[in-house]
């Protein structure tokens, strides 16, 4: 009767921190051979034709953009995304911009549409509510409507400076992920939605009512945005 000869099992190779620095450099040169391949290296600071090209793309602006701490100071460091959410007339898209020092949400926009007017009609909320000094940095992911000619056209006749999410790099915007998250979880999700017009109260009451004045945030050191503002403020009127 032939015997079979049984392989040995093989040997895990322990997950050394050498080890996993070999695989990251291995992925990296995969990487790096594909788009030499396909030639994105020669497309990576390229825009689709009618958009600007003087957007600053920046790794670390804003640099609370990633969730750790915050700059003391308001109305210097603005970040804006959109979402959308269902209703029975149809998807309602929902603009805002935030303020990275205290995380308000100081501008806003609800439409039906995605066009650049929206993120403009938010901006502009920021402006009139806010009045920012000029060099103010507006951060925002590679979304087609921030780098268009359209919304630049508002944004520098009031000094704001654009700027952009590296490609790949979904952390630099994560503020403003953060808080559609929050708001899906807290208002959204579990309650159905029968008109645009009745969303849109939902959300002013939850933003101008709840989030902005009342919720508490742990990156805050567990104040409100409003508590915040308040607090900055005082300690300015302090050290002056």
């Amino acid at each position: 009767m032939e015997t079979v000869e049984r392989k040995k099992p093989r040997r895990r190779r322990a997950f050394t921190p050498e080890f996993k620095a070999d695989i990251v450099e291995r992925c990296r040169r995969r990487v790096t051979a594909g788009r030499g391949r396909r030639g994105d290296h020669a497309e990576d600071h390229r825009y689709p034709r009618g958009v600007r090209r003087d957007l600053r793309v920046t790794a670390d602006a804003p640099g609370a953009a990633r969730g750790r701490g915050s700059c003391l100071r308001e109305d210097r460091r603005y970040a804006g995304d959109v979402t959308s959410i269902a209703t029975w007339q149809g998807w309602a898209r929902l603009a805002t911009v935030i303020d990275l020092a205290s995380r308000r949400v100081v501008g806003w926009a609800l439409a039906d549409h995605m066009r650049t007017d929206l993120i403009q009609d938010a901006l502009q909320m920021a402006f009139t509510n806010r009045r920012p000094a000029g060099g103010l940095i507006f951060h925002s992911d590679r979304g087609c409507q921030y780098p268009s000619g359209d919304f630049a056209v508002l944004a520098r006749p009031n000094g704001v400076v654009l700027s952009v999410s590296g490609k790949g790099e979904c952390r630099h915007n994560a503020v403003a992920e953060s808080f559609f998250a929050t708001i899906k979880r807290e208002l959204i999700d579990g309650r159905t939605w029968p008109a645009r017009e009745g969303l849109r109260r939902a959300v002013f009451d939850y933003i101008e009512g709840w989030y902005n004045t009342r919720r508490l945030h742990r990156s805050l050191g567990y104040l409100s945005p409003a508590a915040c503002e308040a607090f900055h403020s005082h300690a300015a009127r302090q050290a002056a």
